[in-house]
């Protein structure tokens, strides 16, 4: 295993193939604020050559956190298909990036050989492709699950109805869920982050969401986002709740400071199996963005594209409906400006589907950063031609109570039009039987929440 090169008469030695993923990794705020990142352009690009010629099994041999250590890295490692491994060990990084990206390699081909692959892996081939790299390999790719309706398939474009309220009053959730839904957003899921993480909070929101959605026979799936000992709490006490949410992290030590283990994930997933109110099996929604780990001092010395890798390494374990990077909201201690923003949502998205999981993205950023909205719109439409299975919709883009921008109920329709794609197949037909479609267009009635009061 060589972990030096030489360019332009200068040596390269790196101490670790830890090191290498970080110094490889494209420029970050957060790298350079755990002291990893590679000090110059030209290191990195050392980094890079050096990566390109480590083989899969180098980086096997090598997790950013040792097995004995950390039980994300031994879920990653114990659910690895050896003989699928096997096959591909041999390989470089650079090999498998330009095997990825053949036209004659299929979506189907790279998802067999995502079971042989571990999150580090995921990650190393992630630093040597390009934006163009990145839209065009997960192209390829579509992963569907099915709650209540089936997220993921071709030439759709699903929307999370995000209703979020600064005191959690029923009302005004329930106005920007109408307004939404006339929008034809929340295909993929009517999600609310509550401000209050009580049993009795989230029971009500969640009872609401149940009747409503039953009143007017919305296909799609419920759910708040509260921490999953109160979702469990709720659901014991006869909460409807068609599946279970948590933000994770790529450490045990990352998702301890979530509140969180493995095994509680676990009794989570059993417990909306039984007693959930959705079709399944697919009833799990996870959380995550690059830099978490370093904020909670739980990243190992390793770059926050591996740790993010790893987030969907442990995801996949509990065969989830949905999985988001929040990808700007984290601040600019991690992605400083617009173009780490943009890349670090094509990197997300790519990872999760390389990994095997139904991804999504939250195009956002913070208002302390260097973006605006015309950047996120940028990152919505090269993810849309990605073939990002969801993205979040917000009234006019402007959660109130995140005090975050992201994706709006216009955009839905807009980047839907835009690349000839669709909502949720069965959402469709509801639209059309409500009046807020025809022939694929919104209708008159879109944004007219009165239409629900009648």
């Amino acid at each position: 295993m060589r972990l030096k090169t030489s360019l332009f008469g200068q040596v390269y030695t790196f101490g670790s193939v830890k090191e290498v993923l970080a110094k490889a990794n494209e420029e970050k705020s957060g790298d350079k604020l755990a002291g990893i990142a590679a000090e110059t352009v030209t290191e990195r690009v050392a980094a890079k050559e050096v990566l390109s010629h480590l083989t899969l099994e180098d980086i096997y041999n090598n997790p950013v956190v040792p097995y004995e250590e950390d039980e994300v890295t031994r879920i990653i490692y114990d659910d690895l298909n050896m003989s699928i491994y096997g096959e591909i060990k041999d390989l470089t990084v650079g090999e498998f990036r330009e095997w990825l990206l053949d036209d004659q390699v299929t979506g189907d081909m790279i998802k067999r050989i995502s079971r042989g692959l571990t999150s580090e892996m995921v990650a190393a081939v992630t630093k040597l492709m390009s934006n163009l790299d990145l839209v065009y390999a997960a192209r390829k790719i579509r992963i569907t699950a099915h709650c209540n309706t089936t997220i993921g398939e071709e030439g759709v474009l699903g929307f999370r109805l995000q209703p979020n309220h600064t005191t959690d009053n029923l009302d005004g959730i329930m106005v920007s869920l109408m307004e939404g839904l006339t929008y034809g957003v929340g295909d993929a899921v009517i999600g609310l982050n509550p401000v209050n993480d009580t049993v009795e909070s989230v029971s009500n929101v969640l009872k609401m969401f149940d009747e409503f959605k039953r009143k007017w026979e919305i296909p799609t799936q419920q759910c708040v986002l509260a921490h999953v000992t109160t979702q469990m709490e709720a659901i014991k006490r006869g909460a409807p709740s068609d599946m279970i949410f948590q933000s994770i992290a790529g450490s045990q030590k990352g998702n301890e400071a979530f509140g969180v283990t493995a095994d509680m994930l676990q009794e989570a997933r059993d417990l909306v199996l039984k007693y959930g109110t959705s079709t399944g099996p697919n009833v799990m929604y996870f959380e995550t963005g690059q830099g978490s780990e370093l904020s909670s001092d739980a990243h190992h010395g390793a770059d926050q594209v591996t740790m993010e890798a790893r987030c969907y390494g442990l995801a996949k374990r509990y065969q989830p409906f949905l999985v988001n990077t929040v990808v700007g909201f984290i601040g600019p201690e991690y992605l400083y400006d617009s173009k780490q923003v943009i890349r670090a949502g094509l990197e997300d998205h790519f990872m999760g589907k390389l990994t095997g999981i139904p991804m999504g993205v939250d195009a956002c950023y913070t208002n302390h950063m260097k973006a605006d909205q015309n950047d996120i719109e940028n990152l919505a439409v090269l993810l849309s031609a990605a073939g990002c299975n969801y993205f979040m919709g917000i009234p006019a883009g402007d959660d109130i109570m995140l005090n975050y921008q992201c994706t709006g109920y216009h955009e839905a329709q807009t980047l839907r039009s835009l690349l000839k794609l669709k909502p949720i197949k069965a959402f469709e037909e509801w639209m059309e039987k409500m009046g807020f479609v025809k022939d694929g267009k919104l209708t008159d009635r879109a944004g007219d929440a009165s239409v629900f009061m009648k």
